[in-house]
């Protein structure tokens, strides 16, 4: 029986179908030398998409991570809510984060305030001024 390059040799002459094999080295020489195979690694189809949410989340981190945090703690509020605890307080934390970046959860926080506030002063009885009319 022959060595290795024997073996290649006649599978060689037989199918030819394998590649030459080649220096690892010198290819990637050759690659960090040539412009034109750097673009098109970089710009090739399958990579593109990968890049630009890379690049997407590394500008954005803070405010990814606010996002994620601000809904993490959104959801739980509202699994607890049914069950005895601060649920709707851990909601209104979540929705505080959120409107650190948010403009909609800004005024969505401050309706839900109001309406807490209106809650509040429905249960204590808040007398009203005295110069306000009375409830008809």
């Amino acid at each position: 029986m022959g060595d290795w390059s024997d073996l290649m040799r006649e599978r060689h002459e037989i199918w030819g179908d394998d590649p030459e094999e080649r220096d690892a080295d010198a290819v990637v020489a050759e690659a960090l030398s040539d412009r034109e195979i750097q673009r098109r690694w970089h710009d090739h189809p399958g990579v593109v998409p990968f890049k630009v949410l890379a690049r997407f989340i590394m500008r954005n981190a803070r405010r990814v991570a606010i996002t994620v945090a601000g809904f993490a703690v959104v959801i739980v509020g509202l699994i607890l809510v049914p069950l005895p605890g601060p649920g709707w307080l851990i909601v209104f934390g979540g929705l505080a984060i959120l409107a650190t970046e948010y403009v909609w959860a800004r005024r969505l926080l401050n309706f839900a305030k109001a309406k807490v506030g209106q809650a509040k002063d429905a249960v204590i009885g808040k007398k009203q001024p005295a110069d306000a009319d009375p409830p008809a």
